[in-house]
C-alpha cells in the first residue's frame, strides 16, 4: 500500500509548475521589480516622477508589487537622499499621496523664474486650458480634458509651473482640483474673477450649434 501511495505521489506535477506552463502560454512575463538597474527605490522615483497628483504607498505596491513597508522605507529613503545632496526638489506626502515638490529652500528662485517675464509666451492649448479653469474653477484636469476633448497633463503642468493656476483641495473622489491665481488675475488687470468678460457674446447662436451637432454626424 505505500508502494502505491509513492507511485501516485510521484505522478502528480507539482502546482508551480503547471502555473509557469499556463503563464508562459498566456504569453505573460512575470514582473520583477528588482531586475530594473536601480531596483525598487528607482522604480518607485520614475513613477513619482510622471505622476501629476500624489500616489498613495498602497498604489505604489500594488502597482510595483513591492511589500508596503518597502514602499514606505524605499519614500523615506529617496527624500533623505534628497536632502543630502541639496537638491532643489524635495518628496513629501500631501491629500493621502506622496509626490515631487520644489524644495521651498529654493522658493526665490522659483518665484523668480515666474515673475520675471522671461518665459516664453503661453501657446494656444495652454490659453484654452487656462480659459476653462478660469470660468470652471475649481475644475478637475478629467474635467477640463473633457471640455477640451485632449490629455492636458502637460498643459496643467505648465500653468502651475508659471503660476497661473494652484491647487485647490480635492473633489469626492480624490481628484486633484485647480484654480487660478492672484498672479493670474494681475496678468490680466483684473480686480477679481467677477470681472472676467462674459462667455455669451462669443457663443454661436442656436443655428450654427446645429450645423457643427450634423457636421460632427458625417
Amino acid at each position: 500500500m505505500s508502494e502505491d501511495l509513492r507511485v501516485d505521489d510521484e505522478a502528480v506535477p507539482p502546482d508551480d509548475a503547471g502555473s509557469a506552463e499556463e503563464t508562459e502560454a498566456a504569453g505573460q512575463v512575470a514582473f520583477d521589480v528588482e531586475a530594473f538597474p536601480g531596483g525598487a527605490r528607482s522604480a518607485i522615483e520614475a513613477v513619482l516622477m510622471v505622476v501629476d497628483e500624489p500616489v498613495s504607498e498602497v498604489a505604489l505596491a500594488t502597482a510595483l508589487e513591492v511589500p508596503l513597508a518597502d514602499v514606505r522605507a524605499h519614500l523615506e529613503g529617496l527624500e533623505a537622499e534628497y536632502a543630502a545632496a541639496n537638491r532643489g526638489f524635495t518628496l513629501r506626502p500631501f491629500g493621502g499621496g506622496w509626490r515631487v515638490y520644489s524644495r521651498s529652500d529654493y522658493a526665490p528662485a522659483v518665484e523668480k523664474f515666474l515673475l520675471d517675464g522671461q518665459q516664453a509666451r503661453l501657446t494656444q492649448a495652454s490659453l484654452e486650458t487656462l480659459a476653462v479653469i478660469a470660468y470652471k474653477q475649481p475644475v478637475s484636469r478629467s474635467r477640463i480634458g473633457a471640455v477640451r476633448g485632449v490629455n492636458v497633463d502637460g498643459v496643467v503642468r505648465t500653468l502651475l509651473s508659471r503660476g497661473l493656476i494652484e491647487e485647490r483641495g480635492e473633489a469626492e473622489g480624490g481628484a486633484i482640483l485647480y484654480g487660478t491665481t492672484p498672479y493670474f488675475l494681475q496678468r490680466l488687470g483684473l480686480d477679481s474673477l467677477d470681472d472676467l468678460p462674459p462667455l455669451a457674446p462669443y457663443l454661436p447662436d442656436v443655428d450654427m450649434l446645429d450645423e457643427i451637432a450634423e457636421a460632427g454626424r458625417r
